[in-house]
């Protein structure tokens, strides 16, 4: 028997086609936060939702069409092409492609439509390419809403719908760009106060591994909330503001931040938490309100987040460890000051030295992100990154490749200029098995990712940082470590080197 709904929103991804061998036990699981932000919009405005989530599934692109279309009877079903990250939309547009040409053929009845970063940045490549009815350029849940009830009023003309991209006679008709723009929301306590937990499978979100270095065997329950939307900075690489259309910066109130995390609490036992924000350390205001209100209650909370190098104060330090906020993750990017000029980070290594010891001094862990292969990158300046990175020894990193993900302005240089791109969208997985990095001037993508592996296997088996590893977090966490550096990644492009 099937569920009627106006909506289903269905989180795609292929976790082995994503990660490989690594996706088994060490990445983490994480709940579809935009998908969940849109059913509540859609809750708010009087329509019924459901939402499947096949990444935590384990479920192939046939099981996700067979739910979609056996268990389901939608007025719209929305393909919700997000990522871990926020530039790993792109890496799941083959998965999101794939489930759309499935249920395509099981009811060709069916209204499909796609939102994310991704279809946001090529939306009318998305919808030639893809077996999709509609493409949302913006945001999405105002959309996405005007959509369904366009559809349940049996519309055949969606030009008053504004970002959606249509078909006007027919998935074989002329495809129709929007008239006008889905303004962002600004009130996001009344529209969107948080996420429908209630639709998810809660039980099979699990933290990264080292999220949880202080507790490796209790990773599950997780869960991963935003305090904030968008970003305000310009980073060449990223495509975080193509659903935006410009760099903006909004944020929930304190109160509904917490009140989101009581609920998580008390309902699902959760205590380890990521903010998912680009940029959580930011504002100082928000920021020390989500904090004051946190330590009232002592929740015993694991939490991580993003900050950046520039954004760091001390008073601000002690607040977050007080509130369990346990893990920072900064964006250093290049241990060469001219290639993060190039990137639009302008500040020295003596600073990105300076602010990771002083977050490590009030006993808030460090995950350092690195990139090699950005347009300014030799192997010499990719061995000075490597070399900041071992000098650092934090308690974790994160090494990646460059990628001219859509959306950013890398991908638009690099159309512009005609670099070989990758020739399908999971190829743009940093862990997938044909990952393409973007080539350089100086390096091509073969270097780039060979150079990017033994980096990563040099740092996490440094003698070094295991000492550093053991010294903090014991032993267990120690073999867990090495376990994930004896698992293999095979490379199309490096075969040698895998």
């Amino acid at each position: 028997m099937t569920e009627a709904v106006d909506i289903l929103f269905i989180n795609p991804g292929d976790r082995r086609q994503t990660y490989q061998s690594l996706g088994d036990e060490f990445c983490g699981i994480e709940p579809p936060v935009f998908a969940g932000l849109y059913a509540t919009h859609a809750r708010r405005r009087g329509l019924s939702v459901a939402i499947y989530d096949a990444p935590a599934m384990f479920a192939s692109a046939e099981e996700a069409a067979r739910v979609a279309t056996e268990e389901y009877d939608a007025t719209l079903i929305v393909i919700v092409v997000f990522g871990l990250q926020p530039s790993a939309s792109t890496q799941n547009m083959t998965s999101a492609g794939r489930i759309a040409r499935l249920i395509r053929e099981a009811r060709p009845s069916a209204r499909l439509l796609m939102v994310g970063t991704h279809p946001a940045a090529l939306p009318e490549r998305t919808m030639r390419e893809e077996a999709v009815d509609f493409v949302c350029d913006r945001e999405g849940p105002v959309t996405i809403v005007r959509t369904a009830e366009a559809l349940r009023a049996g519309a055949s003309d969606f030009s008053h719908v504004p970002s959606l991209w249509w078909r006007r006679e027919g998935r074989e008709g002329q495809i129709v760009p929007p008239t006008s723009v889905e303004p962002l929301i600004r009130d996001l306590d009344g529209e969107m106060p948080g996420i429908a937990w209630d639709l998810l499978p809660m039980d099979r979100y699990r933290a990264h591994n080292w999220h949880c270095f202080d507790h490796i065997g209790e990773r599950t329950p997780y869960a991963a909330i935003h305090t904030s939307l968008g970003c305000p900075y310009h980073c060449k690489f990223c495509c975080i503001n193509a659903p935006f259309s410009k760099p903006s910066y909004r944020m929930w109130t304190p109160e509904t931040v917490v009140a989101e995390i009581d609920h998580l609490v008390h309902t699902y036992g959760v205590r380890n938490i990521k903010f998912v924000d680009e940029m959580f350390v930011l504002n100082r205001r928000h920021v020390l309100g989500i904090c004051d209100l946190l330590r009232q209650r002592n929740h015993g909370l694991n939490i991580w987040a993003y900050a950046r190098v520039d954004t760091v104060e001390d008073d601000v330090l002690e607040s977050l460890k007080a509130a369990g906020v346990n893990w920072l993750c900064l964006g250093i990017e290049s241990g060469s000051e001219t290639v993060r000029d190039g990137a639009a980070k302008v500040y020295s290594n003596a600073d990105i030295i300076d602010v990771v010891r002083r977050i490590q001094r009030v006993g808030i862990r460090v995950a350092a992100n690195f990139i090699f292969g950005l347009p300014d990158d030799t192997m010499a300046r990719m061995e000075e990154t490597l070399a900041l990175a071992l000098d650092l020894n934090c308690e974790f990193a994160n090494f990646y490749s460059a990628m001219a993900y859509p959306g950013s302005a890398l991908y638009d240089a690099a159309v512009a200029e005609g670099a070989i791109l990758p020739a399908r969208w999971h190829d743009y997985s940093q862990h997938g098995f044909e990952c393409l990095p973007l080539a350089n001037r100086h390096c091509t993508s073969a270097e780039i990712l060979a150079f990017r592996d033994r980096a990563w296997l040099t740092y996490f088996t440094s003698p070094r940082y295991l000492e550093m590893i053991e010294n903090t977090f014991g032993s267990a966490v120690v073999e867990h470590v090495r376990r994930m550096t004896a698992i293999p990644l095979p490379r199309k492009l490096t075969p040698a080197a895998a």
